[in-house]
């Protein structure tokens, strides 16, 4: 039995692309491996707080904390037990204005925590979040794969690598508002990749 974390951040709701997408792939996955264990982390529906800097001195475990730092600390402590748990980690990475949704970073931003899930080294940082299989599903109105400003995509796949989390696949479905056609081919391309990533469990 094998626990999958599912990471949504779109905020369109019932018209993303991308949570349509994660919701196909956690039904074919239930119904092939039927004892398995779904996580569904929906960051737009229940919105994390945003990292600041009264956030961060919490972090650095220095002094009295207060409330609202003990709050989120124990937030994030769950946060990365829940990706520690997981076998297989799916996320959601729709591109809007050439980055990442909000949503993702403060998840982000919860999750990398030096010390925690990295840390520094002479010869650079080490991930601890390691031994886990991850499928991105990235999404784009325009055709933006392979170009300079792909950025969505590497941004995550930089970040998760950071903490360890380097044995990734991405299903991309590009071009979506580029035409009927277009956007056909994006979403069957990008659900080609889902199903390879789950037959390969």
């Amino acid at each position: 039995m094998s626990n999958v974390l599912v990471i949504q951040s779109s905020i369109l709701g019932p018209y993303s692309q991308s949570a349509k997408l994660l919701d196909n792939f956690a039904v074919e996955w239930k119904q092939k491996y039927p004892a398995d264990n779904i996580t569904v982390r929906d960051l737009a529906a229940n919105p994390l707080p945003v990292l600041d800097g009264e956030v961060i001195a919490g972090f650095s475990g220095n002094g009295e904390l207060n409330a609202r730092q003990k709050e989120v600390l124990e937030l994030s402590n769950n946060l990365i037990e829940e990706v520690k748990a997981a076998d297989f980690v799916v996320v959601a990475v729709p591109m809007y204005n050439f980055g990442i949704p909000v949503q993702l970073k403060t998840w982000i931003d919860l999750i990398c925590r030096a010390g925690v899930t990295f840390s520094y080294s002479e010869t650079g940082p080490r991930g601890h979040l390691t031994g886990k299989k991850v499928l991105i599903v990235t999404t784009t109105g325009g055709a933006h794969r392979n170009t300079a400003t792909d950025l969505a995509l590497a941004h995550a796949q930089a970040v998760l690598g950071l903490i360890g989390m380097q044995d990734i696949t991405v299903a991309y479905a590009e071009a979506l508002n580029m035409g009927p056609e277009a956007q056909e081919r994006g979403l069957a391309e990008a659900t080609k990749a889902i199903q390879g990533f789950i037959a390969a469990h």
